[in-house]
């Protein structure tokens, strides 16, 4: 599985302000649960419950929720750089700036390769770095399919 077929444009921000992880995850949900047509409360409470089994802040700034979803047809990916970093309870301990939402349908088979493929990708230094120089959405999509 590839990064392109998880995100589209439309799905990366830059610059998002959060207070918080819990409002980080809320506000990640509420713009899932409208792209998606899922209870932005269903898709809450996966990624809370997701996250009660250990963060999922990887290490690096970078963080990467997610969640299988009930009623979910496709894998979701929703990418944000936000304003300042965050407490995340990383495992390094390390505030969070980077976060890559993704979300999985129940039953699928593929999910172990997909959070491969996003952790592969953020946690290139090279790309992290340029991901926090980006100053558009259109230029944190380039970096992160892997565009020059």
């Amino acid at each position: 599985m590839e990064i392109t077929d998880l995100l589209t444009p439309d799905r990366v921000i830059v610059g998002l302000q959060a207070r918080s992880k819990s409002h980080v995850l809320a506000e990640l949900a509420r713009r899932a649960a409208a792209a998606t047509g899922l209870p932005q409360q269903q898709i809450v409470d996966s990624l809370q419950a997701r996250e009660n089994l250990g963060s999922t802040g990887v290490g690096g700034g970078i963080a990467i929720p997610h969640a299988q979803i009930a009623g979910l047809e496709r894998f979701f990916g929703l990418f944000v750089r936000l304003s300042r970093p965050i407490d995340y309870d990383a495992v390094d301990g390390q505030p969070v700036d980077l976060v890559f939402l993704l979300l999985i349908p129940a039953n699928a088979k593929e999910h172990l390769q997909a959070l491969a493929a996003v952790s592969r990708r953020l946690r290139d230094p090279e790309t992290s770095a340029k991901l926090r120089r980006s100053q558009s959405p259109q230029a944190a999509i380039e970096t992160i399919i892997g565009l020059p």
